[in-house]
């Protein structure tokens, strides 16, 4: 019974994580424009995997999409095909979990060709939520790198206006703070939810392969008779021979 239950919340965790995996994917706010520091908050960029945006306090937005794929970094393109391997793992997964569910009869799938299936299914489902958070994490590790560069950039500009007077500190300071910074966006978020989702489910299909096993230490006994020996019977006579010998 625990077994199944493993077996059941693995499945509807790995779905859920598929979608959220899928939903991140497919959004465009991966990094979005700091707005802290800047002077026009009325528009603001941010981008995605497959599209960059600008957007107005409006409700206004235009995206483009990015016309080339050899001109991009490769970092970019790393995160890109960890998550579309992320997803078509997670999809290859969730498709033989429906077959491998033992609540689920198909023709005379045997109990321990079940549990085989469980045991991969899990396996998928790690290394797909493996990919989307690891995908998720590089690009987040590259908005860091970015923002920690242009803050540096800014407090160095902003220094050496001070140094040459008060006009061109009031220079150096805003010119800082008109270089754009990129923060955080929902998908990245959405991405790590649904890759630990997604590990999770994996480790509970992992944990029902345990107990679907069928039992291998009982065996159905025949009993067994061995055969009588043959064995020599003499009768003897009244002279005391042998006369006849007779096998039983």
């Amino acid at each position: 019974m625990a077994a199944t239950m493993f077996q059941l919340m693995g499945f509807l965790l790995s779905g859920l994580g598929l979608f959220l995996t899928s939903a991140a994917t497919a959004m465009d706010m991966w990094s979005v424009q700091d707005r802290s520091f800047t002077l026009v908050t009325s528009t603001y960029t941010y981008s995605g995997l497959w599209f960059s945006c600008v957007g107005s306090s409006y409700g206004t937005t235009e995206c483009r999409p990015f016309f080339t794929i050899l001109g991009l970094p490769g970092t970019f393109q790393a995160v890109r095909a960890l998550m579309i391997v992320g997803i078509v793992m997670g999809a290859i997964a969730v498709l033989i979990s429906i077959c491998s569910l033992k609540c689920i009869k198909m023709g005379s799938t045997e109990d321990g060709t079940k549990a085989n299936m469980t045991l991969a299914c899990g396996i998928m489902f790690i290394i797909a939520g493996l990919c989307a958070i690891a995908g998720a994490s590089v690009y987040a590790n590259q908005i860091v790198s970015s923002f920690m560069m242009t803050t540096y950039n800014s407090g160095y500009g902003g220094g050496m206006g001070g140094g040459m007077g008060g006009m061109g500190g009031g220079m150096g300071g805003i010119g800082g703070t008109l270089t754009p910074r990129y923060t955080f966006g929902p998908a990245l978020f959405v991405g790590w939810v649904g890759g630990a989702v997604l590990f999770i489910g994996g480790i509970l299909g992992c944990l029902a392969y345990r107990g679907l096993v069928p039992d291998k230490s009982r065996f159905n006994a025949v009993a067994y008779k061995a055969p009588a020996q043959d064995r020599p019977v003499y009768e003897h006579s009244e002279g005391g021979r042998h006369d006849n010998q007779k096998y039983v």
